[in-house]
């Protein structure tokens, strides 16, 4: 019988690779539901124990493990990272102790993703942990501190997502300015709310065998300018709405204004490239989206601006593009080409309608499969009666309202 596996999102990943570890002691696991309950509850693990913030595992419901077996962990590459196993599968959640399968091999840093055990056997003197999420604003009290307790610096740089390497950077160069012999460790903490990451950040320290802790406050960054951030446009609304035709009036208007990086994610191209072999099932088309979702959030993390001109019928998948974009930083605009089902079926250019009609293409949208209109627009437009010019200035004046224009 084949191996069950999963692999866990990143923040569960992180969460894992702390439980390995022994920073995350005394828990030897993922939580099942009194734990759970009790940790949201009270601050405490069901046996009395203080602890902040549930640790927990999502697996789908159709996911086939339960309790009793063993699942093997793994990180996005495919490596096993750990087995678990099952001792509680409930709602999506599945609990039990897990018994590491190797170091952590990959990532940025990750020769410095130190264990406690490892730290305590380099300490030779009381550990003062420094805890950060940024750079390091002033090395001398830290320093000044240290030699009042005669204490050895431990640097704890919280090295988590795609900030999590400029915070490792900023902790080796503070530890070049720092006395002598000052440790380091990288730790991939997720951020939490400021109350719990403070608690979560003290017992990182205590794990480590810090006798002091200080944790160096998060710095204040301001937004950049809008028109420096990546933005994704994405058009959604029925086949023959007139989205596809507004997304290329809005690219052929940008490309003229010339101030944008630009990619236009073309709908038939990303079918016939991205999404070879894929059928027009919801999951096959839940997949397309995901994969275009993904495509502009990578354009638009490195300032770009990204336009999709998909059919995307059903909100959780929107959604889940929203997600992804947010997710880097970037920001996110809903445009729905409203046109009703009776115009788009009267153009009808591709006759797809009237072979949906005759039964001859199934699950199609507006016809034969249903499509969520959006509740969350950033702007509607109904091309009905309304020239391609006026619909892409509505666009574009949103973009100008925003600041992604200038």
């Amino acid at each position: 019988m084949a191996d069950l596996e999963w692999t866990p999102g990143e923040r569960e990943l992180a969460d894992l690779e702390l439980l390995l570890s022994g920073v995350f002691a005394p828990l030897t696991g993922f939580m099942g539901a009194a734990d759970v309950v009790s940790v949201e509850e009270t601050g405490r693990l069901a046996d009395g124990t203080p602890w902040p913030d549930p640790i927990t595992l999502e697996v789908p419901d159709d996911h086939p493990v339960t309790a009793g077996q063993e699942l093997v962990l793994r990180d996005p590459e495919g490596a096993g990272v750990a087995t678990l196993t099952v001792t509680e599968r409930d709602h999506g959640l599945v609990a039990g102790p897990v018994t590491s399968l190797g170091a952590p091999e990959h990532g940025p840093f990750a020769r410095l993703r130190l264990t406690p055990d490892q730290i305590k056997d380099q300490a030779g003197a009381p550990l003062l942990a420094v805890t950060m999420r940024g750079p390091l604003d002033d090395l001398d009290e830290i320093t000044a501190t240290a030699r009042e307790l005669d204490a050895t610096i431990l640097l704890l740089p919280l090295a988590y997502g795609e900030k999590g390497p400029a915070v490792v950077r900023a902790a080796l160069k503070a530890r070049d300015r720092l006395p002598a012999g000052t440790l380091l460790a990288a730790v991939p903490l997720a951020p939490r709310e400021p109350e719990i990451d403070l608690e979560l950040r003290e017992h990182v320290a205590t794990a480590y065998g810090a006798e002091e802790h200080i944790a160096a406050p998060e710095p204040v960054t301001l937004p950049g300018p809008p028109h420096r951030r990546g933005v994704v446009v994405f058009f959604t609304g029925l086949s023959g709405s007139g989205k596809s035709t507004v997304a290329r009036g809005l690219r052929d208007a940008l490309l003229e204004d010339g101030t944008r990086t630009l990619s236009y994610l073309d709908g038939d191209e990303v079918r016939r490239l991205l999404s070879s072999g894929l059928t027009f099932t919801k999951q096959d088309r839940d997949l397309n989206i995901r994969r275009i979702g993904f495509v502009a959030s990578e354009v638009a993390r490195h300032g770009g601006l990204a336009i999709c001109a998909p059919i995307a019928p059903y909100a959780a998948t929107r959604a889940e593009v929203r997600h992804m974009v947010e997710g880097v930083g970037a920001d996110f605009l809903l445009v729905h080409i409203s046109t009703p089902l009776e115009e788009c079926e009267r153009r009808d250019r591709k006759g797809l309608y009237a072979k949906a009609r005759a039964g001859l293409i199934p699950e199609f949208t507006g016809v034969s499969d249903p499509y969520e209109t959006p509740d969350d627009a950033d702007l509607a437009i109904d091309t009905t009666g309304v020239p391609v010019g006026q619909a892409v200035d509505r666009v574009l004046a949103l973009l100008r309202s925003g600041g992604w224009l200038r």
